[in-house]
């Protein structure tokens, strides 16, 4: 099979030919369809990920496809079905899985991470009774393969983790992939979304999916403006921070009349970590999705005096997926709305390496193995 590979971290990800994925005895090979190019595949190819221990190495996670073929203990799928599955494959059998917490796995597998993942032409899934989510009839593959990370985690994020009520404010801090499906999900939940990006662009669609605040932030974690509605109108007034720019956590907590009740890093920095929490109001929630550098402080101070909650988040288990599976199907969620840009294998390598620089393109780029570019999504 064809398949994106890299040497070394960092080095440079070359597209080439490869061994096709033997077929695990409890799992299945499934023909990738569609597949996510996401922030964590940067961080898995720079070193960031302890999981990536042996080269050459193939990245990928967030999939969708056809069953290939299925081991002899698997007996719920057959090949030719249309699946996707969570990046945390499950063992099934661990404390954690009989509990229903297949998401933290104590002996979970990711592909793309700790096996060749999915920037390929097949994948191989292990335990696929457990992980394998079968796809709604009229569902495309690029909107089913962000259910397995990006789109999948912030409904987690929103609804188990957060615990957003209807007419609550949230706070979504970073409005990538994971942050505008929080924003989309927010909406859906009945939340006031207030959404922070250093991006306009990235601002401006989340205003398209209903965000009722948009927070400007420069690099350093300072903001510049908040713009309200379509944020094409007026720039309200920003409290100013001394050093000359205005701080994002004052902006937010001013714009929500207090601060927002639940605030989502969906980011992971130093800097979005502290003004998500520092943008609560007492007895907030703030959920931690970015992955964060190490050692990085919360101001615990702040925590302990609020009574602020700080809770993570890390994926969805496949057997949650059926409230946001029957949300999709009404139309109350567009995960179809997030995916701008679809791309062929051989663009892989240009686009990963494009991720440690310059903020992207808003919304989701999926990436079609074996085909040629088909544009727009």
């Amino acid at each position: 099979m064809r398949a994106v590979v890299y040497e070394a971290f960092g080095a440079e990800p070359q597209v080439r030919e490869v061994a096709d994925p033997a077929v695990p005895p409890a799992g299945a090979v499934i023909r990738v369809e569609a597949t996510g190019l996401c922030r964590s595949d940067w961080h898995g190819w720079m070193g960031h990920d302890p999981d990536i221990t042996a080269f050459p190495h193939v990245p990928g996670h967030e999939l969708s496809g056809v069953v290939e073929a299925v081991g002899p203990e698997v007996t719920g799928w057959r090949p030719g079905d249309r699946v996707m599955t969570p990046f945390v494959s499950a063992c099934g059998r661990c404390r954690e899985c009989v509990t229903g917490n297949q998401q933290v796995c104590e002996r979970q597998t990711q592909p793309g991470f700790t096996h060749w993942g999915s920037f390929a032409e097949q994948v191989a899934i292990d335990h696929a009774d457990v992980n394998l989510v079968g796809l709604p009839d009229g569902m495309g593959f690029p909107a089913a393969a962000s259910l397995g990370c990006r789109f999948a985690t912030a409904f987690r994020a929103v609804v188990a983790q957060g615990r957003v009520r209807p007419g609550d404010w949230l706070a979504v801090h970073g409005c990538g992939g994971v942050g505008l499906s929080a924003v989309m999900i927010g909406v859906a939940a009945g939340a006031r979304v207030v959404a922070v990006d250093v991006s306009p662009a990235a601002l401006d669609m989340a205003a398209r999916l209903g965000a009722a605040v948009q927070v400007r932030a420069a690099s350093g974690g300072a903001d510049e403006a908040v713009r309200h509605g379509s944020g094409e109108g007026d720039v309200a007034g920003a409290a100013r921070h001394p050093s000359g720019g205005a701080d994002v956590a004052e902006a937010v907590r001013e714009a929500t009349g207090g601060g927002a009740h639940v605030s989502i890093d969906a980011l992971g920095s130093a800097a979005t970590c502290a003004a998500s929490v520092g943008g609560l109001r007492r007895r907030g929630r703030h959920v931690q999705v970015g992955l964060l550098p190490g050692d990085t402080p919360l101001p615990m101070g702040r925590v302990i005096a609020h009574e602020l909650e700080i809770v993570g988040s890390h994926g969805m288990a496949a057997h949650a997926y059926t409230a946001m599976l029957e949300m999709i199907a009404a139309g109350t969620l567009r995960p179809d709305l997030l995916v701008t840009r679809t791309v062929g294998l051989e663009d892989v390598p240009a686009a990963l390496a494009a991720m440690g620089a310059a903020p992207a393109a808003p919304g989701i780029t999926m990436i079609a193995p074996g085909r040629p570019p088909r544009g727009p999504a």
